[in-house]
């Protein structure tokens, strides 16, 4: 008793290892890395000022841009805030419907709507009426058709029937399921300027260049390509809903701050989007692309998929280069991966800066 009082008045907390995850048993590619990692020399901490190219882990790199790894990284020991969000990915994983139905709700008329502005034989300006049936969303559409990535030119879109001339069925179909997807996000302003912002850029990234990527040269359909590019990280935003719930029971200060997190993380959520796509009735090629995407050891061969991981790479690679957390080497190496050369990538990053 008296161990604990002291321990609570000078906030010592016990550390919690977790050396083998749940969904990790049947992975022993995994647990390899797992092992290799632990016996790594510790290297001397950089400064802020420069690159650092050891706070970045490769094989989880979105959260390594939301969790820097720096010199109080625990590496394969959980803390007690990591713990309890991990405790809640399983158990999100084994009922999905409650994440879906609770914690990350599909908009209901998000499928309909879409459905109906894809098809030609469905009269825009009957389609406009419903859009302006939903104030909030009309507002939406119009500040999205302003923005850097979709604005056409240098007149201001100042109404829907205006978008639609400028931009097109196609572009405002995008524009929709835009807002419609970022309704599922209600997060308080302060947690959503440090994290969900990060969460939703990416997500927009992605979808943007998973549509340019589809149109250039995949054969792909690209309004296909940029709704999975813009779901693909569902399961990372309902994760992020877990560790905000998680936070107000956290000792203060306390933050995720080791890699066997970041890499859970980045597996799990992946599979947690498969899940809640099948959850959400969306078409089937939807789940299939998520669970290729899910398998963190190969590349995906579907090509929707491999379309989507590939803009996922390039998207991680500018968001971290952009906030100094790559140095030329690494990024050399993960540029290889994207298949894309150092001046393909500048131009594509000077556009998702926008983004």
């Amino acid at each position: 008793m008296v161990k604990k009082l002291f321990n609570k008045l000078f906030n010592i907390r016990d550390k919690t290892s977790v050396a083998e995850p749940k969904g990790f048993r049947q992975d022993t590619s995994v647990q390899e890395k797992l092992a290799n990692e632990a016996v790594k020399p510790k290297k001397q901490a950089a400064t802020e000022e420069v690159f650092i190219s050891d706070s970045v882990d490769v094989s989880a790199l979105f959260y390594s841009l939301l969790f820097p790894t720096k010199s109080n990284d625990t590496g394969g020991v959980a803390n007690n805030l990591e713990k309890a969000v991990m405790d809640d990915v399983e158990h999100a994983l084994m009922s999905p419907q409650d994440v879906a139905d609770k914690v990350l709700k599909l908009p209901s008329k998000l499928a309909e709507l879409d459905k109906r502005l894809k098809d030609e034989s469905v009269d825009i300006r009957v389609l406009v009426d419903e859009i302006h049936d939903d104030p909030v969303l009309s507002v939406e559409v119009i500040k999205l058709c302003n923005s850097p990535v979709f604005k056409r030119g240098d007149r201001e879109v100042t109404s829907l029937q205006q978008a639609f001339v400028q931009l097109g069925r196609d572009q405002l179909r995008r524009l929709v399921t835009t807002c419609m997807v970022r309704e599922m996000i209600v997060i308080k302003p302060i947690y959503y300027r440090r994290f969900g912002l990060q969460i939703w850029r990416h997500s927009m990234q992605v979808a943007y260049l998973s549509s340019e990527l589809a149109t250039d040269n995949s054969g792909q359909d690209p309004d296909t390509a940029f709704l999975l590019g813009l779901l693909h990280d569902v399961g990372k935003i309902a994760i992020f809903k877990m560790l905000l719930d998680e936070f107000q029971l956290a000792e203060p200060g306390e933050q995720p701050s080791s890699w066997l997190f970041r890499q859970v993380m980045t597996s799990k959520s992946l599979s947690l989007s498969a899940l809640l796509a099948q959850c959400w009735h969306l078409p089937a090629c939807f789940e299939s692309s998520l669970s290729q995407l899910a398998n963190l050891d190969s590349t995906p061969t579907e090509p929707l998929a491999a379309l989507v991981w590939r803009a996922n790479l390039i998207s991680e690679c500018s968001m971290l280069y952009h906030g100094k957390k790559l140095d030329e080497p690494c990024l050399a190496r993960l540029l290889i991966d994207a298949d894309l050369s150092r001046d393909e990538f500048e131009v594509l990053h000077e556009k998702l800066i926008e983004v």
